[in-house]
C-alpha cells in the first residue's frame, strides 16, 4: 500500500515539474497555441465536450500526443488519470455502499477502466482517435492508444488544477455523471 502511493506520488511530481516546464514556455509558444491549426482547434473544442478548460493547454496537448509521435507524451499523464479515475469510481461505489466487498469494490473499477469496453468507449465517442497524434503506422483507433489518451486528459486535469478530485469530477461529467456501474452521457463527438 505504501509503496504504491510513492509510486503515485513521484508520478504526480514528475508530472508536475513537466507542468511547470510546460507554463515557462507557454510565452514563447503562445502564438502557435491558439486555434490556427487542426489540432489545436480539435484541442479547444474538446475542452467543450469535457466541461474543462485548461489552464495550461499544453498538459491537453501532451494528454493527446501518443508515445509512437513524441518523446514528450501521454504515458505519464495516463498513469496519474487512470489512479484518478480508480479512486474516483471507489469513492463513488463506497458511498452507495460503505459494506461493499473488496472483490465487488474491485470488480467494479475494472469494468469501468477496461481498455476493451468502457474506457475505449468513452474514448471513441469523445473522438479521440480524431484527436490524437499518432505515428504515421501507429493505429489511432486502436482501444489501448485510445483508452490511454482517455486516462491522460483526467491525469492532465489533475496537474492543471494540483487536485485528484477535480480530475474525478470531470470523469464524471465525461462517463455517465456518478452513476458507478453505468456510462454513456457523453453526447455524440464533434470532430
Amino acid at each position: 500500500m505504501k509503496m504504491g502511493r510513492l509510486i503515485i506520488l513521484t508520478l504526480f511530481l514528475l508530472a508536475k515539474i513537466s507542468a511547470i516546464q510546460a507554463r515557462a514556455g507557454n510565452e514563447v509558444r503562445d502564438a502557435t497555441l491558439k486555434p490556427s491549426s487542426p489540432f489545436s482547434s480539435a484541442l479547444e473544442t474538446l475542452q467543450r465536450q469535457i466541461g474543462y478548460t485548461f489552464q495550461s493547454i499544453d498538459l491537453l496537448r501532451r494528454a493527446m500526443t501518443h508515445s509512437s509521435f513524441s518523446e514528450e507524451n501521454n504515458k505519464a499523464l495516463s498513469i496519474l488519470g487512470a489512479s484518478a479515475i480508480e479512486t474516483s469510481v471507489s469513492l463513488q461505489y463506497l458511498k452507495k455502499d460503505v459494506d461493499a466487498s473488496a472483490k465487488d469494490l474491485n470488480n467494479r473499477i475494472l469494468e469501468i477502466s477496461q481498455v476493451e469496453s468502457s474506457c475505449a468507449v468513452d474514448a471513441i465517442r469523445l473522438g479521440l482517435q480524431k484527436v490524437i497524434r499518432v505515428a504515421p503506422k501507429t493505429n489511432a483507433s486502436a482501444p489501448a492508444v485510445v483508452c490511454g489518451a482517455f486516462r491522460a486528459i483526467f491525469g492532465a486535469v489533475a496537474m492543471d488544477t494540483g487536485k485528484s478530485d477535480d480530475a474525478g469530477k470531470v470523469f464524471w461529467s465525461v462517463h455517465g455523471g456518478g452513476d458507478v456501474g453505468g456510462g454513456g452521457a457523453l453526447s455524440e463527438s464533434v470532430f
